[in-house]
């Protein structure tokens, strides 16, 4: 099959065909042609169409028209070939906030033929050292204030050499120095895009593979049939570009459909609302913790400009639904999606939506619940949410590919039951997994982290409810007999997670405990605490 790739690390670390979920492309939007790059579909035909001198990207300091933007990616372009050597199929790790030159470098890698790894800057040595190695990464466009991380995980893994940084002035000097045209790679649709890393319940990261077409048939599915979305539309929203989430938010679906993005540094619920009101912003994206913080200030800003509000992350609470409605007037549309699947592909929209349920399977989408044999449930019967379309999960060189890929669905982990005229409704995440206002925490990672302070004899993490976050990071720890608990030794223990892995995955609440339940055989029972915690809850 042809491939524009030089460097065939991703193509030859796919699983095989036999254990990829079946895909379906039964839409006329969904027949994309053998010759695929989703660059110059979302931003070189832009300019082709007319749409030059409209803006692309809004952040509190700048603006870009879609030319501007088609100038700096091309620029960068020329800089990742000539000076970082870039080849098509090379992985490119992007590092940085929400904002236009992080925008301009997704393109660049894109249009190079490379293969995007976007990051969020929270990420520390250790997490960056893993990516780098499960991906063999040799590439970084980071921004400055960001550096000293990708330094130690260089420093650590021998990977991240070719690199350079932005905000400090040395990429811009580079592009300044580069024609504004560009030639883009000659892709196919089945080329390797980007990777996206979702942490597995074992604690070892996951990375997922997804080609050129697959990144418009997030924006042709969600975007398009539920969304409506059109070149009228500015986007707001809190998901970082380096979830997928987020990317399709506030790049792929505005720039798709020839709208807007407004990219926040840190999106604030009163940073949201005043861009919101500031903007004139049409559709937001954030998580429902967020909803319910700025239902308390939502009175303060005009929000007329709303048309759409989406959730997801996890799951939409009813009462947080009906209340949003009552002070602002729009429906919240909620939605399940996951890394592996690119973006959502359950949600409903307008009149369809059932405050509680997340909604229907997408078009081109098609959802069912399964038992632990693979059988077909019938409504009312809570299992196992499968699904499978455009789009589906290709880990790069996991095993663990079996278990997401069953009979030819992906079966996402999530616990959900069908009801009589076709919504889903959530019951819980299936795994270890612990979902905090929108993010994806791995307990068992967190346990490492933990596991390295020197007063941590073991630990077990698990999420508990919360209703702000929806969980939050619980962790029960069994201290070395030279410790004794304080509150002092628990604030030291926060911190020192914060320093190891990302801050967000901190365990906000630590209990110290003289044993933790185990089988017979010394596997700890997280399930019994989980037990505990819910019974504690009711």
């Amino acid at each position: 099959m042809y491939t524009a790739h030089v460097d065939t690390f991703a193509r030859d670390h796919l699983p095989s065909r036999e254990q990829w979920p079946d895909l379906i492309f039964e839409l006329p939007e969904l027949q994309y042609p053998s010759r695929l790059n989703c660059a110059s579909v979302l931003l070189d035909d832009a300019i082709v169409e007319g749409y030059g001198g409209r803006v692309a990207l809004r952040s509190p300091e700048t603006a870009w028209t879609y030319r501007d933007l088609l100038e700096r990616s091309n620029q960068m372009a020329h800089v990742l070939v000539k000076e970082l050597g870039l080849v098509p199929g090379n992985r490119v790790l992007l590092r940085g906030c929400n904002c236009p030159m992080l925008v301009a470098a997704w393109f660049a890698v894109l249009k190079a033929g490379g293969i995007a790894l976007t990051t969020m800057p929270m990420l520390r040595a250790h997490e960056l050292s893993a990516i780098a190695r499960k991906a063999r990464i040799d590439h970084v466009i980071c921004e400055r204030r960001f550096w000293s991380e990708v330094q130690a995980a260089a420093a650590e893994t021998g990977l991240l050499r070719r690199s350079i940084n932005y905000g400090a002035g040395e990429l811009e000097v580079l592009m300044a120095q580069q024609p504004a045209v560009f030639e883009n790679a000659p892709t196919a649709a089945e080329d390797v895009s980007l990777l996206a890393f979702t942490s597995g319940s074992t604690g070892e990261p996951k990375a997922t593979i997804h080609f050129h077409r697959d990144v418009l048939a997030m924006a042709d599915t969600f975007a398009r049939h539920l969304l409506k979305t059109s070149h009228d539309d500015l986007y707001i929203g809190s998901p970082p570009l380096g979830f997928t989430l987020g990317l399709g938010a506030l790049l792929v679906f505005p720039l798709r459909f020839r709208a807007a993005a407004g990219l926040l540094e840190t999106p604030t619920p009163d940073a949201l609302l005043n861009a919101a009101q500031s903007w004139r912003a049409t559709c937001l994206f954030t998580a429902p913790t967020t909803y319910r913080a700025m239902l308390g200030l939502a009175s303060k800003y005009d929000l007329s400009s709303l048309r759409r509000c989406v959730s997801a992350g996890e799951a939409l609470p009813k009462a947080t639904s009906d209340a949003w409605f009552e002070q602002t007037g729009v429906r919240i549309i909620d939605g399940i999606g996951a890394t592996e699947m690119i973006h959502i592909f359950i949600s409903a929209a307008g009149d369809d939506i059932r405050p509680g349920a997340t909604g229907k399977a997408l078009p081109g989408y098609r959802a069912c619940i399964l038992d632990e044999e693979g059988r077909a449930l019938p409504p009312g019967v809570s299992g196992r949410l499968a699904v499978k379309g455009p789009t589906g999960c290709r880990y790069l060189a996991d095993d663990r590919q079996r278990s997401y890929v069953q009979n030819g669905w992906n079966v996402t982990g999530d616990r959900y039951y069908l009801d009589a005229d076709g919504y889903f409704w959530f019951q819980a995440r299936a795994d270890d997994m612990i979902v905090s206002s929108g993010y994806n925490i791995s307990g068992p990672e967190v346990e490492w982290a933990l596991l390295g302070h020197p007063a941590v004899h073991e630990c077990a993490v698990i999420g508990s409810p919360d209703l702000d976050r929806g969980n939050v990071v619980k962790a029960f720890v069994v201290l070395k007999p030279e410790y004794v608990p304080s509150e002092a030794l628990r604030v030291g223990l926060q911190d020192f997670v914060k320093r190891t892995i990302a801050p967000y995955k901190y365990p906000r609440e630590i209990v110290f405990v003289d044993s933790l339940p185990k089988t017979a055989t010394g596997k700890l029972q997280r399930y019994v605490l989980r037990e505990q915690e819910r019974a504690s809850d009711s």
